[in-house]
Formats: C-alpha cells, structure tokens, sequence
C-alpha cells in the first residue's frame, strides 16, 4: 500500500529520515516543514543529501500551508527537538493527529510507554487521536530501540537471565548540538552543579518508559526505579573545534543508571557513560566502560547470567560519526515503522504493538 508522508524538522534526525522515507518502497515523500529561514522552499532532496526530487520545503512558521499539508498526508514524521522545546512539540503532534495524520516520532518521550503516559498528555493525545482516527508511536535509539526490541531479541538466546544492562558509551564532541551539549547535558558546567537532564525525577521520566516496556516484554513487575548518578570534572582544558573551550575542573565525564529494582537488586539497567572531547585532551573517566577502540561510540547490551551475553552495536550513516550513525538508526525505526502504525487502531502505541 502507498502511504504519503511528511517530514517535520529537519534536523540531526529528520535529514536521515527524510532519506529514509525516499529509500522504503511504498512510502512517498510529500513535503518537509522547516523552522529555520534559510531551509525554507528549498529542495528537499537537496537538504536531505540527496538528488533533488521536486519538492521545496514548506515554512512552519505559514499555519495555512502546514494545514494544507497536513491535510494530504498518511503519516508525519515527527523530529523537531523535543529536548529544547518540549510544550512545542505535544502542541505539534496533537496538531498532526486532530488533521488525521499518523504520526511517528522521537521527539515526545511522554508517550514511550502508552501504560504510564501523563494524565494530562494521555488526555491530550488521546482525543485528538479519535478525533483523527489516527495512531502515535515514539522511539528512537536511546531511549528507542537499543533498550527495548534488541534486549528482548537478545533474551531468546540467554538461558538463565540474572539482570540486563543496555549502555550508551558516547563522546559528546561528535553530536551537532553546541547549546544541548553545554546547557541541557551540561559539559563544561561547574563540577557541582547538576546538569537540566540529571535533575532528580528527568531520568526515569526519559528512560523508565523503556524499562517499563522491557519489563512488559519479559512479563515481570518493577518493584521502583531508582537513579544513580555520577561526575568526574576535566583535568585540563579542552579545545573541542565546534563548541569552542571546556574548563578545567567542569565536567567532564558524567555516569548515570536508571535501574529497574526487581526483588530488591537491580535487574533491568539503562547506564549511560558520556565524556567530551577525549580525542582533543584528557579522558576524565579512563576507567569507566570505554567504546570499541577508534570509537568515540557505541550502544551495548549486557545479559548476565548462563551464558553472559554482550553485543556491541555500531552505526555509522557514512561520516565515521558515531552521532550521526545513531541518528540514522533512530530514523529509520520510527520511518519503518510507519504501515504498522497506520494499521493500529487509534491511539498511543508500544513498541511491543509494532
């Protein structure tokens, strides 16, 4: 079946997904809605590193030519940042949705795991997915599919499961976002500070969602989650080329768990290691888990017990950035995962139902 699809935000992500869309049989790419003035009316092969296909992008900003397309689309694939503008972005989708337009996304992670979906974004999202007839599914890589289809594949070669832990090993130098590396991650902030994504509670609202779903999968129950976390500070100063000095003495390295407790002990683990600028000074955190050697990233997925699993997953979207390889991946799920969420009934839905 032909599905007819637009691409809002063309970002990190929403350029792979925009190649996405032109490379999957049965999709066709009908426009691109764009925030920043200089990608407006341009060709959206051309933005997307591609050959032109005809189509200019559509402003964002003009409500009544999003409305109109809107109004010819199957399905919308949604990327604008959900981290630095999160209101934004559940007006944008609800928007979507009452147009009768599906929508896939990785951009509004109250809506990872439809059981625990906020009261008032369950409400939200849920009316104007009636009113459309539609369905919402949100993924992407982390949190997205490296915490919840391929630790649940990876469970049907363990014999006895004694807990799983799902890293993301990354260096932050590589990721084209200056502003959320410094003010939301919070490289090169005082030592003692504590960065917007690490405040209590923001971890588990962003990745109890994928515990939850893996617990779902294997048909447990999550006694709580609980969160630990950890920072180093940088030795010396750090001259990162794209987002200019990190400090001595700010952070430099950052480690943190979001653990699924199941009879008392941690059994499903979502950790992350992130540290800046290791290939242009000092390594804050040498003994914690490393990437791959020659990588600055990775995602890996442990399975203790009999036998130990470990599985080491790299991407790479042709640049050898391990970032832009992530993005890629979180692309496609959500882009190819666009018949199956046409076919659902209305609603908000889990990885396990696509």
């Amino acid at each position: 079946m032909h599905h007819r699809v637009v691409v809002w935000g063309t970002g990190n992500v929403g350029q792979p997904a925009m190649r996405t869309v032109l490379a999957v049989d049965g999709l066709e790419l009908v426009g691109a809605i764009v925030s920043q003035p200089n990608k407006v009316g341009r060709d959206i092969g051309e933005l997307a590193g591609v050959a032109p296909v005809g189509i200019t992008t559509t402003d964002g900003s003009n409500a009544k030519a999003v409305d109109a397309l809107l109004a010819q689309s199957d399905a919308v694939v949604y990327t604008a940042s959900g981290d630095l503008r999160p209101d934004d972005a559940v007006d944008d989708v609800e928007r979507c949705l009452r147009a009768g337009a599906n929508v896939v996304s990785t951009s509004v992670y109250g809506l990872l795991h439809p059981k625990t979906v906020p009261t008032a974004l369950a409400g939200r999202i849920g009316a104007a997915c009636r009113e459309g007839n539609v369905s919402v599914f949100v993924s992407g890589i982390d949190p997205g599919w490296a915490q919840d289809i391929l630790p649940l594949l990876l469970t049907r070669a363990a014999g006895r499961i004694d807990a799983i832990r799902i890293q993301e090993i990354f260096d932050y130098a590589s990721y084209h976002a200056p502003d959320a590396v410094r003010n939301l991650v919070g490289f090169g902030m005082p030592i003692d500070s504590r960065p917007p994504m690490l405040i209590d509670t923001v971890p588990t609202s962003i990745w109890g969602p994928s515990l939850r779903t893996m617990a779902d999968g294997l048909d447990i129950v999550l006694d709580e989650i609980v969160e630990h976390v950890e920072l180093l500070p940088l030795s010396a100063d750090i001259d990162v080329p794209t987002m200019g000095t990190f400090e001595a003495g700010t952070i430099g390295a950052m480690r943190f768990e979001v653990q699924g407790i199941v009879d008392g002990a941690p059994f499903l683990v979502v950790e992350h290691v992130t540290r800046i600028g290791t290939e242009f000074g000092p390594d804050a955190a040498p003994d914690w888990p490393q990437p791959p050697a020659n990588k600055t990233g990775c995602h890996r997925v442990i399975i203790e017990g009999q036998p130990k699993l470990t599985v080491t997953v790299e991407a790479d979207d042709g640049t050898g950035n391990p970032a832009e390889g992530g993005n890629a991946t979180a692309a496609a799920r959500i882009v190819r995962a666009i018949p199956a969420v046409i076919a659902a009934q209305p609603g908000v839905l889990s990885p396990l139902n696509v």
